[in-house]
């Protein structure tokens, strides 16, 4: 099965992957580190030095680990942390953001001769996936070459579960070569359960996103930020964060209806991907909107729209914010994550589509501190901000909501420290 799984793979990177890298190298410009990925030029472990080797797949696992990962840096000085993450985008925010791991690179290609490349390298001690990275290779060298193979901040999406469950003969010999399982909540639990782990090895930890230690901001420096970014004092500011193709459409038609009455009201949008800023810049053009980058900005610039083309700097302007809507909700993704508005006590809005978030959507919704806001009339509304009091009080409660949800650090620490010492 193994054979198959490594043939099927190498077909894939000759028609998905190839394509990909061309696209990366020739359109955007970027490099795909071929070398990296091979482990070609690989830092070594320390000889006699313990080791964790933790594994996140992108921007939002990466900086799910940014504390729990800081944390044990601070507790355990002498352990040696390494750090792997698969896209791009991951990479360039984890080498920003995780300062304490001792060493940042590229997973392998899922191919069991560069993955033991890499333990043989690194030799840790313990291996740690975050949420629902299964590289069947990967994992299955992890559990020859380590002394536990553990997943933390574990999530089971709706759409991977009915994946799983349908191969879950195949699905449970991947998961059998996993330790112990930390996952979100008891709902993620019982679908392990449904697809064949045993009980015994699922533990329910909470959401380590719920974790986030964002830098605070005083009023002074709230009005700098503005400042800097041409936002006059007077201004209700929305953002959008994390937008996917065909929202960005909906907010637009909306913002502008809500403008008639609204006049003192701009919009902060942020695409997902970096790609679609010249999109979504074209797009404003198409609503005669003022739009201007972030990375244009000036002084006396004028604008209606910001389009965010930074990565790493959407929290600050949620913290400069008046009302914060989650992007990838208003089409049939399944949304993104709502705790960073929520940390600077920001009302939270965002469309029908959660289910990737739903625990927390219905956690939030039920708190009185987001609110579901559809296509139309709803929207046009959410721009409107008519009952600001209510809204002051939607940010409170989304912050006294987010702290109700964390512990799951500590956890995992416990965790990862007592299979470091074997106990």
């Amino acid at each position: 099965m193994r054979i198959l799984y490594s043939f099927l793979l190498f077909i894939s990177l000759l028609f998905y992957s190839l394509p990909y890298f061309v696209r990366i190298k020739l359109i955007r410009g970027e490099s795909f580190f071929i070398r990296e990925r091979l482990g070609l030029n690989l830092n070594k472990g320390l000889s006699g030095k313990k080791s964790i080797w933790f594994h996140a797949v992108s921007v939002g696992e990466v900086l799910s680990l940014q504390n729990l990962i800081k944390k044990i840096k601070e507790k355990h000085p002498d352990w040696q942390i390494h750090f792997s993450t698969l896209t791009n985008t991951g990479m360039r925010v984890a080498r920003e953001k995780l300062t304490a791991a001792d060493h940042l690179f590229f997973v392998p290609m899922d191919f069991s001769f560069l993955v033991r490349r890499f333990f043989r390298a690194l030799k840790p001690s313990v291996f740690v996936l975050a949420e629902s990275e299964f590289w069947p290779n990967l994992i299955r060298e992890a559990k020859k070459s380590t002394d536990g193979v553990l997943l933390i901040n574990g999530r089971i999406s709706p759409r991977s579960f009915k994946k799983y469950f349908r191969f879950r003969a195949l699905t449970k010999n991947v998961l059998g070569d996993i330790d112990l399982f930390l996952v979100q909540t008891s709902e993620d639990k019982a679908k392990l359960e449904r697809i064949g782990v045993s009980s015994e090895l699922v533990r329910v930890a909470g959401n380590l996103k719920a974790e986030i230690d964002l830098p605070s901001f005083t009023p002074d420096e709230i009005l700098s930020i503005k400042n800097k970014m041409s936002i006059p004092a007077s201004k209700k500011v929305v953002v959008a964060g994390s937008t996917r193709n065909g929202e960005e459409r909906k907010l637009l038609e909306s913002f502008l209806r809500a403008r008639k009455t609204r006049e003192d009201l701009v919009l902060i949008m942020a695409p997902r991907h970096p790609e679609r800023f010249d999109e979504v810049e074209t797009l404003c053009r198409e609503f005669s909107l003022q739009a201007v980058r972030k990375t244009r900005v000036n002084p006396g610039s004028q604008w209606e729209v910001l389009i965010l083309d930074t990565l790493g700097e959407l929290a600050q302007f949620y913290a400069l914010c008046d009302l914060a809507f989650i992007g990838g909700s208003l089409v049939p993704w399944g949304g993104h994550n709502l705790l960073e508005p929520a940390f600077y006590s920001k009302p939270v809005f965002f469309g029908p589509h959660m289910k990737n978030f739903a625990y927390l959507a219905e956690i939030f919704t039920g708190a009185g501190a987001a609110r579901v806001a559809r296509e139309g009339k709803d929207l046009v509304e959410m721009f409107l901000m008519r009952d600001e009091g209510t809204l002051s009080e939607m940010g409170k409660r989304a912050k006294e909501t987010l702290i109700s949800l964390q512990g799951a650090t500590e956890k995992a620490i416990q965790t990862i420290e007592e299979m470091m010492t074997g106990s």
